[in-house]
């Protein structure tokens, strides 16, 4: 990854949350170059994010409609990767940390069948508690928040794979 290929972003273009996290715009880098996009291009009330980079064979870009934060169904034209980093941006922009997973694996919401779910969608996280289990090659791994703050969705569904980078939760950070 080159720094000359990142858009700076200014505080002009970041009217909903007033910044972009860094740690969230290199997600997006991360997955423009996983999935293999040259360029990726998100515009929403203000917010301007356009992330491109050098490939051999440029790909089709993904431009999200400028009317609202819907994420909606992928356009005709739209890879499903496009569309998972358009989502990712829209969370972003909402001022979201999403929680990713770090590892293929199982996704579990519980340490086990019989007991509640670790987290549920409006309860209060701190920074390292655990927010659910990725069972990868018979080993538990505990995946846990990395800041405060309040579950806003789960996106892993209990007892279903879940891939590398794959969205599990998005968390509203405490200001």
């Amino acid at each position: 990854m080159n720094d000359k290929n990142k858009q700076p972003v200014g505080p002009e273009e970041c009217a909903m949350s007033g910044k972009i996290d860094y740690d969230e715009l290199r997600k997006l880098i991360g997955l423009l170059e996983e999935k293999g996009l040259s360029v990726f291009e998100l515009e929403i009330e203000g917010l301007k994010v356009k992330i491109g980079r050098n490939a051999p064979q440029p790909a089709p870009s993904a431009i999200a409609p400028p009317g609202g934060l819907a994420a909606g169904p992928a356009a005709p034209h739209e890879s499903a990767a496009a569309a998972e980093a358009r989502a990712l941006a829209i969370e972003v922009a909402k001022g979201h940390r999403m929680i990713t997973s770090p590892m293929v694996g199982t996704f579990y919401r519980a340490p086990d069948p019989a007991s509640p779910p670790f987290v549920d969608i409006g309860d209060v996280v701190k920074k390292g508690q655990t927010l659910c289990i990725i069972e990868a090659m018979k080993l538990m791994n505990e995946i846990e928040a990395d800041v405060d703050g309040t579950v806003v969705e789960i996106y892993g569904e209990n007892a279903k794979p879940v891939e590398y980078g794959q969205k599990l939760f998005a968390i509203l950070p405490l200001s």
